[in-house]
């Protein structure tokens, strides 16, 4: 692992060298690719650079011990040595974590799909409950939040809802939500007050441009209806909606939210995109058992992966068997905690994975 260091500490200092030539910088396209993968190296280089220091002061304490014959002395450097220690052990897991592979969408915005399953009713007011709760903290991050499509139900619920979340790594952190999210509490429309217990799948894909996925027109079925539902003035008068096939794998992707046929068919591509990157993947992770998923990171949309119960005030990641008892906060928005957790775990995992190689 030294080795790999030192060559992407000499790496970063190539690349330091070209993105101050002028004949580079010239070219802006080429310039701009330069320094981003300087910027990415960075962070691994600095904590490089401060474990070697670490390293240093270490052998120079060692040295200054064997030398050193007051009985004083000898005790703060005895202490300093065991502090040097504690932070070399630091910096080399850090290291360790920052030499994982990053997964290649980290960086991406992100489609949410929620939808109502077990509970009927219930289930469908949970969905519209996830969907605040993902708003919320999309908004503490300060990024933004679009619905491509939805279907709702009478009583303020949703059937389904796709939305997409614009903003830097909202991957890397909402990745982890794909699975069957469990709820436990007494429904508005239960007269008796007894405990229900309802499910509600969501799934993450990361938004997918046109070059990653090539999309044949003639493996299309495109159909144009009229708007249903919700929608407001003039959006249910006109034959805006869109409804999109994908032949080959049988995917369909609906949008109706918008009044302009266009945009409607604009949105259901980039959503349609997004499943047929997400099944190609898939199918890859499973045709080589070598690559395939963390336990942690799965995305299994068929996973029970959270429980939300109402009555004791608790949520449970099972995955990872963490309970909290803020449910209040946490359906607010306040999920970080959670995430964290999870983003701590899967690392671990990885690095076990590895054989947790020593620098």
């Amino acid at each position: 692992m030294l080795e790999k260091l030192h060559f992407i500490e000499n790496k970063y200092e190539e690349l330091s060298i070209k993105i101050s030539d002028p004949s580079v910088m010239a070219d802006q396209k080429e310039w701009q690719k330069l320094c981003k993968e300087h910027a990415d190296l960075e962070g691994v280089v600095t904590k490089y650079r401060e474990y070697k220091k670490v390293l240093e002061d270490i052998e120079v304490a060692k040295e200054m011990l064997d030398l050193e014959d007051d009985k004083e002395m000898k005790e703060m450097l005895q202490e300093e040595l065991k502090e040097l220690t504690e932070k070399e052990e630091l910096a080399k897991k850090e290291l360790q974590i920052m030499l994982l592979p990053k997964d290649p969408n980290d960086d991406k915005n992100v489609f949410v799909e929620i939808r109502g399953g077990t509970g009927g009713e219930e289930a469908a007011l949970f969905a519209a409950d996830l969907f605040r709760m993902y708003t919320r903290y999309a908004e503490s991050k300060r990024w933004k939040v679009e619905v491509m499509s939805s279907n709702e139900t009478d009583i303020g619920g949703f059937k389904e809802i796709v939305f997409m979340i614009t903003g830097f790594g909202a991957y890397s952190r909402l990745k982890y939500e794909s699975g069957v999210h469990r709820v436990q509490r007494v429904p508005d429309t239960e007269a008796s007050g007894r405990i229900h217990t309802s499910a509600t799948t969501v799934a993450v894909l990361p938004e997918v441009e046109e070059v990653d996925i090539e999309i044949n027109q003639n493996d299309l079925r495109i159909d144009v209806y009229r708007s249903s539902g919700h929608g407001g003035q003039s959006v249910n008068t006109t034959d805006s909606a869109i409804r999109i096939t994908h032949l080959p794998t049988g995917l369909v992707v609906t949008c109706q939210d918008e009044k302009s046929q266009l945009k409607n068919k604009e949105k259901a591509m980039k959503v349609l995109r997004a499943r047929l990157y997400e099944k190609a993947e898939a199918e890859r992770s499973a045709s080589i058992a070598a690559d395939r998923k963390s336990q942690v990171g799965s995305g299994d949309r068929s996973e029970r992966i959270r429980t939300y119960n109402f009555p004791q005030g608790r949520v449970t990641d099972h995955r990872i068997g963490l309970t909290l008892y803020k449910l209040d906060a946490f359906m607010n928005g306040d999920i970080d905690e959670v995430i964290n957790a999870l983003i701590t775990a899967d690392q671990a995992e990885k690095m076990q994975n590895m054989g947790n190689s020593e620098i």
